[in-house]
């Protein structure tokens, strides 16, 4: 075994590059006779096959976050991060059933256009910038700082040279072609993805079994570590801050995955870019069954380190090798590159594209949707009403060099924190909940008014606010509680449907805000009904699988 890169490993990786550049700037081009226009950048001209929409689903939910952030969650915390890819996959078909039929129908570009039409501009300005100010400083930020540190870990490569090579290939292609070049280049990025991670994966477990394969060596960590494998922690679990007990199946995990694959504009963009409702749809089952098998890839791949750091036979057979970058429980997330060192020759190339893979194919998607949202919602809105389609696309390309020349100042502002999975989920919660609240009421509850959408998604953030100060030591007050951050979620999404039901109530005894937009009755004939009773039933069988799987 060796740390360096050999020639087939550079060979690989430079092979890699060169395809996904090339294909992103095949696609990209200018057909001829037609000048891209802004469906072709921001929508992809709305031709995207199922396979296409569900590989571009994965490969832009898949970044370092997982591959480096969740793989350390493994490693600190054990199976039960998983929740969040298998509820994920719940939720996707929850997301292609009840709410792609109304976002499709309205012909959206945007998330945000759908608040407009439902709700008012107003309204659809705040969350547009709600979202920009999340995409660059934690998103995109917090992706381009994981991938760095990959970098810095593996090859050595300091974390600023790190930020901007990631951060310049994602823009090679992604910035002039949109959202055509990020999903068609995303097709070839997640089959390099799922097999490198699966390489890491098939490692780890063989070297952890003394080379007797995978089977043996889920038998050998399973039997090591069993504590790793409790999918609902209790409260002596240090983790339990992280992943509440069955909190995690009834409270805020729904709140996370369903703002995340629901109304998240990086996420759902693909989607509206569907040949058809029926592709759109297909492509979301696509993208759930990979879901599933994510855990695989990223998760077992960190309790496999923590129990090979923890076997001193193990960890003596890689010798001075094995010391350097040492993940523990306070740098957990030095787990997945600190894996990487010991494959062999050529499948360390192969895994190492899949982490890149994983890295440039969410920074692409995520700037993608950032320009999208700041043209279509606040440029065209406000600035430049008549903006021509060459000027549109131009706006477009420039705001996401913006967007990532912020991020790329950003990312080595986040050194030094720990789990980074977990630092993501945090910082979305403060936001995620009013914006899933607003969303979910505007769909289900005729009712709901823009004034009241306004409060609620405004006294979101203190109600956020009012709970994750708690454990930053005022949590001995009796005015503040200190609960888990997913419980928070919760406890955010559940007081903001409140305050917006309450203002909707006492204002004009729930008629139409005369303020904003009067309520669509073609909106609300393609809304579904909600069956709740099922949706109960299911949150029931979950729960009890979960405590006998205890």
């Amino acid at each position: 075994m060796t740390s360096s890169f050999g020639f087939w490993d550079y060979f690989i990786f430079i092979a890699y590059a060169f395809l996904i550049l090339g294909v992103g700037l095949w696609v990209s081009r200018d057909k001829k006779g037609h000048q891209k226009n802004a469906e072709d950048y921001f929508l992809a001209s709305k031709s995207l096959p199922w396979w296409a929409i569900g590989a571009s689903l994965i490969a832009a939910n898949i970044s370092a976050e997982q591959f480096i952030g969740m793989s350390g969650s493994g490693f600190a915390v054990g199976l039960a991060i998983a929740s969040y890819e298998w509820m994920g996959a719940i939720t996707l078909l929850i997301v292609g059933k009840f709410f792609l039929p109304i976002f499709i129908d309205k012909g959206l570009y945007t998330i945000p256009e759908f608040v407009e039409q439902r709700y008012s501009t107003t309204l659809k300005t705040i969350l547009a910038v709600f979202w920009i100010a999340l995409y660059v400083f934690v998103n995109l930020a917090s992706v381009l700082y994981l991938g760095s540190l990959a970098l810095e870990t593996i090859m050595g490569i300091p974390m600023i040279y790190g930020v901007i090579g990631l951060s310049l290939f994602a823009a090679a292609y992604s910035l002039y072609g949109g959202l055509s070049a990020v999903a068609w280049t995303d097709v070839i990025q997640v089959i390099f993805l799922v097999f490198g991670g699966l390489v890491t994966s098939y490692l780890a477990l063989n070297t952890v079994s003394d080379g007797q394969g995978i089977l043996e060596g889920l038998k050998v960590v399973y039997k090591t570590v069993p504590e790793k494998f409790v999918m609902i922690l209790d409260k002596s679990n240090p983790e339990y801050a992280n992943l509440p007990g069955l909190g995690v199946l009834v409270g805020g995990l729904w709140v996370a995955n369903l703002y995340y694959w629901g109304f998240n504009q990086y996420i759902i963009q693909r989607t509206l870019a569907a040949k058809s409702l029926r592709e759109s749809q297909k492509g979301i089952i696509l993208a759930a069954f990979l879901k599933i098998l994510i855990p695989a890839i990223v998760v077992i791949p960190g309790i496999a380190a923590y129990v090979m750091v923890n076997d001193p036979e193990i960890l003596n057979s890689f010798g001075d090798t094995g010391l350097k970058n040492l993940p523990s429980l306070e740098q957990a997330d030095k787990a997945y590159p600190w894996l990487l060192q010991f494959l062999p020759t050529g499948l360390k190339g192969v895994a190492f594209a899949a982490l890149a893979a994983a890295i440039v194919s969410s920074l692409a998607s995520m700037l993608n949707s950032t320009s999208t949202i700041f043209t279509m919602d606040i440029y065209r809105q406000y600035i430049n009403k008549n903006a021509s389609d060459k000027k549109t696309v131009n706006v477009g390309r420039m705001t996401a060099a913006v967007a990532l020349a912020i991020a790329c100042i950003m990312a080595p502002l986040l050194g030094g924190i720990d789990q980074a999975f977990q630092f993501i989920q945090e910082w979305t919660g403060l936001v995620s909940p009013g914006i899933l609240a607003v969303f979910m009421l505007g769909l289900f509850w005729k009712k709901t008014t823009n004034r009241g959408a306004i409060v609620g998604a405004l006294a979101s953030i203190p109600i956020a606010f009012y709970f994750k100060v708690a454990p930053s030591g005022w949590s001995d007050s009796p005015i503040f509680v200190d609960v888990p951050f997913m419980d928070q979620m919760g406890y955010t999404a559940l007081l903001t449907m409140l305050v917006i039901i309450l203002v909707s109530l006492n204002q004009n005894k729930g008629k139409d805000d005369p303020k904003g937009i009067p309520l669509s009755k073609e909106l609300f004939r393609t809304s579904p009904k909600f069956n709740i009773g099922a949706f109960a039933a299911m949150i029931i069988i979950a729960t009890i699988y979960a405590l006998f799987w205890n």
